[in-house]
């Protein structure tokens, strides 16, 4: 059976980031038959072959070893070598595996809720591109006969090999860049909640001379999305920062590939202005991002080169590689949910950071801690150098994707009508633009924008805005979260 028939029947899909589903649709054997597909075609393209080593690690999701189990034996049952880097960050394998050509796996759901998970798959120098996922899907797979019982779950005795530590290779990467001293004088909070890399961001911290101080930690998987931070942690922040003790506090999403971080106040920055001055702090050349990030980017003048995609880092990685090919580095990325991507090597002072194409959540914040003890001021005040333009989003969750498809249909085939029916008309004046890349991004004549987008993750429909006040944009985002919401019921 190819393995487009078994996302069929498992209903476990492939979205932004790799195939993902419900824990309980999940099972050793779906598991099993995808990390197959995947290695077989690796062999097509030469990436994989009997005796190659396969690295995997997991985040810190209860089903999380279950799976790795399973992805383990498909290894093995391919007669490759299974590498197991453990409960760690996803950058943290992939820095290991991209630097030894060896293809990785990751077992996370990132964000979402502990009752889904998912597998991200990793070629051997770089992530699994949208055309990658086709050739997957046309692999035929069959499970070995007596290695599952009738419900899926995996009864032959493989277990995983004994754990090979890739933190320290890690850490060292920011030390070798940034320098021991880097961040000596300042005090981190580190909101641990559930992330993977909760307490490796404290070494960091602590490697680069900063002082960490751990803050609520969970012995719950806690869902944080990095791009539609909740409420409670919006008020945990504002609290912990009441003090005047931080200079700003981090985190991490569940894998700790998407960073968070706070201004001095305890108020979390938008993942893409941490990208635009990550970007300024590197000395980019070339910078691309997906349509949904703050259009401050341009207004700011900070990079020669910018090129908008559809969201989801197979899309960013692409177009970082089509600006290296056309000579514009160095070359970055990063979406709006703060995933930082380094698709070209950084000269930058004497210091040398090699380029890692895939989400990194460490690199944005160090990039904009150090900016800020580099100038004597607070992550407030640098951000006050951009260009007044803020974003916000939110998504309307357990809305079927083709219920989303369906309405968004409705929207692209009359936008003024339905605008105006929705009451964005009223509220931002009539329609300038409508961008297609990936959802429906309408632009207002007052320059308000509201993108309307199917999560390619999970079951929402993703919310956009974006205004020239912070206080208009979350008026927006009332707005448009009360008229879609009553529009999808």
């Amino acid at each position: 059976m190819k393995i487009s028939d078994w996302m069929v029947q498992s209903e476990v899909a492939f979205g932004t980031s790799g195939a993902r589903g419900l824990v309980t649709s999940m099972t050793d054997a779906v598991c099993f038959a995808y990390t197959v597909g995947y290695l077989k075609y690796l062999e097509t393209i030469g990436e994989f072959s009997p005796g190659k080593p396969v690295a995997i690690a997991g985040d810190l999701r209860p089903s999380t070893p279950r799976i790795l189990r399973a992805c383990a034996a498909a290894i093995v049952w391919m007669k490759g070598k299974p590498v197991n880097c453990g409960l760690v960050p996803t950058p943290a394998l992939s820095l290991y595996a991209f630097s030894r050509n060896m293809p990785s796996l990751m077992v996370t759901g990132s964000h979402i809720p502990s009752d889904r998970n998912g597998i991200k798959f990793n070629r051997a120098k770089g992530e699994f591109l949208k055309s990658d996922e086709t050739g997957m899907r046309e692999q035929d797979v069959s499970l070995p006969h007596g290695w599952f019982d009738d419900q899926g779950t995996l009864t032959a005795d493989i277990t995983l090999p004994a754990v090979t530590d890739v933190l320290p290779e890690y850490i060292s990467r920011y030390v070798d860049f940034f320098g021991p001293t880097a961040l000596s004088g300042k005090t981190l909070g580190v909101y641990q909640h559930s992330a993977v890399g909760r307490d490796v961001l404290v070494s960091i911290i602590e490697a680069l001379g900063g002082k960490a101080v751990a803050l609520g930690r969970s012995d719950v998987f806690v869902s944080v999305d990095t791009e539609a931070v909740r409420p409670e942690d919006i008020v945990l922040a504002r609290d912990w920062a009441q003090n005047g003790e931080y200079d700003a506090i981090l985190t991490t999403d569940g894998d700790s590939d998407r960073p968070l971080l706070t201004d001095q106040h305890g108020r979390w920055l938008r993942g893409d202005v941490l990208g635009i001055l990550a970007a300024q702090s590197l000395g980019a050349a070339s910078v691309t991002t997906p349509v949904s990030s703050n259009t401050a980017l341009e207004a700011s003048g900070i990079v020669p080169s910018i090129r908008r995609t559809r969201i989801g880092s197979p899309y960013v990685v692409t177009g970082m590689m089509d600006a290296v090919e056309a000579g514009n580095v160095p070359s970055v990325g990063y979406e709006a949910n703060g995933g930082f991507l380094l698709a070209s090597d950084i000269n930058h002072q004497g210091k040398f950071l090699a380029a890692l194409p895939t989400r990194d959540a460490v690199l944005p914040m160090i990039c904009v801690l150090t900016s800020v003890q580099d100038g004597q001021r607070g992550v407030a005040e640098l951000l006050e150098t951009l260009p007044p333009r803020f974003t916000q989003s939110d998504r309307l969750q357990n809305i079927p994707r083709t219920q989303s498809e369906a309405r968004l249909t409705m929207l692209r085939e009359d936008v003024a009508g339905v605008s105006e029916m929705l009451g964005f008309v009223d509220a931002c004046g009539p329609v300038a633009k409508v961008d297609e890349t990936d959802g429906i991004r309408i632009t207002f004549h007052q320059d308000d924008i509201i993108h309307l987008r199917p999560s390619g993750n999970a079951p929402e429909l993703r919310v956009y805005v974006e205004a020239s006040t912070p206080q208009r944009a979350e008026e927006l985002l009332t707005l448009g979260m009360a008229a879609v919401g009553r529009w999808m019921a």
